[in-house]
């Protein structure tokens, strides 16, 4: 009797999980998409994880497929992951992601390849420790961006060559890569995907971006590289935004500027916090008031967005939904953020459908 009980008891789970699986595919395809909404502008892109990838995850994998165009991957191609030490690469998790993204026909980025964080501390040190001189740095760089860009040469859309290295005060940020090499170890990151995928998009791509100081840098750094015979093809914004930070202004003027480099401009990690640096004030759930603000927030962007469609060529968010986000962890751990436009349920938000109203005209 026991046994049957059980056998019930389970039987019961698994049509209940059934049921809410397909209740919520039902429910995604009776919402509109952002990537054909947005379909004639830019192309519409999220953030994803290993997990996603591996079909684990499935209520996001199906919000993957039916709203987005476009995938970066969240850490499966940075250095630490890919290339964890010296003569050792793991791909297993990056031909993942590029099988997934090109079986569902996605545009696809490759993150990054020169970070100043997430980088093993062998890369910049000898076999004792000591600190290794510019010209064998030079060469594990190359030897590093070849083969990683070498090895998906012809299948990645866009390469994020060099993240963040340029702060809001437009000024170089320090990291070994600057102290060891000099400032020009960007231009030689450009120089070298540049030899491993001649026909690959290459972004500089960074975080408080659009400040005078910030934006007249990264600008300056454009015309360097091109000066030198160098290619650069794009800029990335990463887009981590508050309610109320940056302001609408700035965001409309920073964009109109970068653009003058003649540059694609995208929005590469985009989710907007609606926590201040160390509190956790909605713990359970988000009031109203504050989904509102947020509602709002997304649909004044994404009217900037739509403004300079012409020069905008991506807009990416950093991640799939609010559970899944970095926010969550950063700055303090425990924290319950809301950035994104799919809930914990994987239900769109009000600010989802501020978005879809925002169509460009």
């Amino acid at each position: 009797m026991k046994t049957k009980v059980v056998l019930l008891s389970l039987f019961l789970v698994f049509l209940s999980f059934q049921y809410d699986g397909e209740c919520q595919s039902q429910f995604a395809d009776s919402i509109p998409s952002l990537k054909d909404v947005f379909k004639e502008n830019f192309y519409m892109g999220t953030s994803i994880s290993d997990e996603q990838i591996t079909s684990k995850d499935t209520r996001a994998l199906h919000i993957i497929l039916s709203q987005f165009n476009s995938v970066t991957p969240e850490n499966c191609l940075k250095w630490e992951t890919v290339h964890p030490r010296p003569g050792e690469y793991d791909f297993k998790q990056a031909d993942r992601f590029v099988d997934f993204a090109e079986r569902n026909g996605k545009h696809i980025t490759g993150h990054i390849l020169l970070d100043r964080v997430q980088t093993p501390a062998w890369v910049f040190e000898d076999s004792d420790g000591n600190t290794v001189s510019r010209d064998t740095l030079l060469h594990r760089i190359r030897e590093h961006i070849t083969t990683v860009v070498g090895r998906y040469k012809g299948r990645i859309n866009v390469w994020h060559v060099v993240n963040e290295a340029i702060g809001i005060d437009g000024k170089l940020r320090k990291c070994k890569w600057l102290d060891i090499i000099g400032e020009d170890y960007i231009e030689k990151a450009f120089e070298y995907a540049h030899e491993a995928d001649p026909e690959v998009l290459l972004y500089y791509n960074g975080h408080d971006m659009l400040t005078m100081e910030a934006t007249t840098s990264v600008a300056e750094l454009v015309k360097t590289i091109k000066s030198r015979g160098l290619r650069i093809d794009g800029i990335g914004v990463q887009a981590h935004w508050s309610l109320d930070y940056p302001s609408l202004n700035q965001i409309d003027e920073g964009i109109a500027m970068l653009a003058k480099s003649g540059l694609n401009i995208a929005l590469t990690e985009m989710d907007i916090t609606v926590l201040r640096d160390n509190e956790n004030p909605y713990p359970d759930e988000l009031p109203d008031s504050v989904q509102q603000k947020l509602s709002e927030r997304y649909g004044d962007l994404f009217t900037i967005f739509c403004k300079h469609a012409d020069v905008i060529s991506r807009i990416n968010f950093w991640g799939i939904d609010d559970g899944q986000s970095w926010l969550n962890y950063y700055p303090i751990k425990g924290r319950t953020d809301y950035p994104l436009l799919f809930d914990r349920s994987y239900k769109p938000k009000p600010a989802f459908f501020s978005v879809i109203k925002t169509k460009c005209k």
